[in-house]
């Protein structure tokens, strides 16, 4: 398992053991010594997956304090443009964001820290994303912020979307509840 950290400090892409046969791919997903190790959340009391079809997009999403959350997140099917956007004040990284490519052919994953707003848009037939959280699902600290209220580069400017994700806030009318820490977890 490979940590790699990215601009936004304190998240990382990680490139699993890929075990590859005639039988096809087996991926390890997860170890808590090598996360641990590394000073990134081992614990994930809730793990769901969403299911989507091609110009989906999901996000900008989020926990608000006291439920914010660390997510593991890695595409088991199909193929995802996913994106996050730093949200802490204090960051060096603030309003920043980063353009990643999940899928399931490479098992990479993406480790987010609380205070990163998550997204993704399925640029395959259909994609399964798994989210591992470390804090349980809190309907009243769900929020998120408008996909278009970002510069990011999405495929498609008519995403299909729910009418949730299309009425979240623009970041400006966003007051950020979080705050950069000072440290990277990770090393």
């Amino acid at each position: 398992m490979q940590l790699h950290k990215t601009r936004i400090p304190g998240c990382f892409t990680i490139q699993p053991l890929l075990f590859k046969d005639e039988r096809g791919v087996f991926v390890k997903t997860f170890r808590s010594d090598v996360f641990a190790e590394n000073h990134l959340e081992t614990h994930f009391p809730e793990q769901y997956y969403s299911i989507s079809r091609q110009g989906v997009l999901r996000g900008l999403h989020f926990q608000i304090p006291p439920r914010e959350h660390t997510k593991l997140v890695y595409c088991v099917s199909g193929k995802v443009m996913d994106v996050i956007v730093d949200l802490r004040r204090g960051s060096p990284a603030f309003g920043n964001f980063e353009v990643f490519e999940l899928s399931a052919e490479e098992g990479n994953m993406i480790y987010i820290p609380p205070g990163l707003a998550h997204g993704f848009y399925v640029t395959s037939e259909r994609a399964i994303l798994v989210y591992n959280v470390s804090s349980l699902y809190s309907p009243e600290h769900d929020c998120g912020i408008h996909w278009r209220s970002i510069d990011l580069p999405w495929p498609n400017q008519n995403p299909i979307l729910s009418e949730r994700d299309g009425a979240f806030p623009h970041v400006s009318n966003f007051s950020s509840p979080f705050s950069f820490e000072g440290g990277e977890k990770g090393k």
